[in-house]
């Protein structure tokens, strides 16, 4: 679970309101040290006579860098802050020099001078920025973390500087950490990407915030329990109308394979009945491979529609993906039906320009593509690449302008509705990067839809379960989309034991 700033300022507040002065800042420091020290352990066989950097900034980050490594200090470690700005915490730096470490002021005309003696680190603390940081740092910050040498160990304190910390956006330079220690409770960049690449592992200091935070946080990443415990799993007296029939608009002319794989995924994962609509290629190639689906509409409790769809081909997809809109279903939108999709917004936008919340019933699927198509489609000129800088930004948009669930597609994929609260899975191996495998995840979500759940849970369960899948059948090498379907029941089932 992860947190937005706001609400970790005012957790902090009323903890501090309880406790000495400065209390807090040196539980914090004492638990990052005792993990330095374990990192040095690890990294390069002791404690005592290795060398430390701290890279200080003006915040209060800076003063448990500065705090922890006086205890560093005393432990026998080598101890050099490089301070990047002229107001650093006044008891941490004397707190460090009176355990024998040395502060050192860093600037523009001194940085040559500090880059020499980063090269002999064994250990690099980052305390630059915390809570108030934003993308990027500038000099002399930046040429510091520059330089910072791949054999030393890099503990970021709180959050890599260089990060939002509410976005996970990161600007052209910005702290690799190996460790992230961070107090009280993750910080929302911890788990949105591409920052969370950029953390490393993650260590929790507690400092008493729990009580003071909100029942739900920001960002939150699924592990197997809650998986289980959201799976719809059929009772005894279960039939397949129970348990879901989820139609399927998907494929054209030229992606038939689409078809195949939404299909699949859907199938897989144990919806109850799939009704398939389609052209005449796209469905013979769905019923050779599937010979249980049915062709044709019907009841059904979800629908998929969009992938492998050409907006602009010359059949009946665009007419059947407007009419499954209209019926009211939950939906997962998919490829084709996002490129739909404004036009049925506009449509149905009251002269107020109010955007009604659609969230729990319609889900969108883009990848970064195709989300920055959507935005400017909808006013927001946007790039995939102004995408991929800041996806926890450009999807929670999405999400706002459309009132839709928007599940963004990624080596981290996100799930986020209209209000920012998020959900972020990391589960899939980088094999998962493969032809076809949105249209196997669109299949997952689809029938999880059908199944009951929201489609905020459905993106989650399905994402974790899509990348479960995924590891399963790569097993470390290859795969292809097919492969990743078959492997979802045994995946289902090894959650439903855990």
């Amino acid at each position: 679970m992860a947190y937005g700033v706001e609400d970790l300022r005012k957790a902090e507040q009323q903890v501090m309101a309880t406790v000495p002065d400065g209390a807090l800042m040196q539980q914090a420091a004492a638990g990052l040290a005792v993990i330095c020290a374990r990192v040095l352990r690890e990294r390069s066989g002791g404690v005592s006579g290795r060398r430390a950097v701290l890279l200080v900034g003006p915040g209060d980050n800076g003063g448990d860098a500065l705090f922890a490594g006086a205890r560093l200090a005393r432990r026998g470690v080598s101890v050099t802050a490089f301070l990047t700005s002229e107001t650093v915490h006044p008891a941490g730096s004397a707190a460090l020099v009176s355990a024998g470490g040395r502060c050192v002021q860093v600037t523009l005309d001194t940085a040559v001078e500090a880059w020499a003696q980063l090269e002999h680190a064994d250990l690099v603390l980052d305390g630059l920025l915390g809570l108030g940081g934003r993308p990027g740092l500038r000099e002399p910050a930046a040429g510091l973390v520059d330089r910072i040498p791949d054999h030393a160990a890099v503990v970021a304190v709180d959050l890599p500087s260089g990060v939002d910390p509410d976005t996970g956006a990161t600007g052209s330079t910005h702290v690799w950490a190996d460790v992230t220690v961070t107090f009280g409770a993750a910080k929302a960049c911890l788990l949105l990407p591409p920052a969370s690449a950029a953390a490393g592992d993650l260590e929790i200091v507690d400092i008493g915030l729990a009580p003071y935070l909100p029942a739900e946080p920001l960002v939150r990443r699924l592990n197997a329990t809650d998986v289980a415990r959201l799976w719809p799993v059929p009772p005894p007296s279960a039939d397949k109308y129970r348990r879901g029939v989820l139609g399927i608009v998907a494929g054209s002319a030229g992606y038939p394979g689409a078809a195949v794989l939404a299909v699949a995924g859907a199938v897989r994962t144990g919806v109850g009945m799939v009704r398939y609509v389609g052209p005449k290629d796209a469905t013979a190639a769905v019923r050779s491979a599937w010979p249980e689906i049915v062709a044709g509409t019907g009841r059904v409790q979800a629908w998929l529609l969009g992938s492998g769809v050409v907006p602009e081909a010359a059949d009946d997809q665009p007419e059947a993906i407007h009419e499954a809109l209209e019926s009211g279903h939950p939906c997962v939108l998919d490829a084709g039906a996002l490129g739909l999709f404004p036009d049925e917004l506009r449509a149905h936008t009251d002269s107020s320009g109010a955007v009604p919340d659609r969230s729990d019933h319609l889900l969108l699927t883009p990848h970064a593509g195709e989300l920055a198509r959507l935005l400017s489609d909808l006013g927001e000129e946007t790039h995939r690449e102004d995408v991929e800088l800041d996806p926890y930004r450009h999807a929670h948009t999405a999400a706002r302008l459309t009132g839709a669930t928007v599940l963004l597609k990624g080596s981290t994929t996100l799930v986020v509705r209209p209000d920012g609260h998020a959900r972020s899975q990391a589960e899939a191996p980088s094999w998962l990067a493969t032809a076809g495998a949105g249209d196997v995840l669109a299949g997952i979500a689809g029938a999880l839809l059908a199944g009951g759940l929201s489609p905020f849970d459905a993106g989650s369960v399905a994402a974790f379960v899509h990348g479960k899948a995924a590891a399963r059948a790569s097993d470390g090498g290859p795969i292809v989309s097919l492969d990743v379907a078959a492997k979802v029941p045994a995946t289902v089932a090894a959650l439903l034991r855990h």
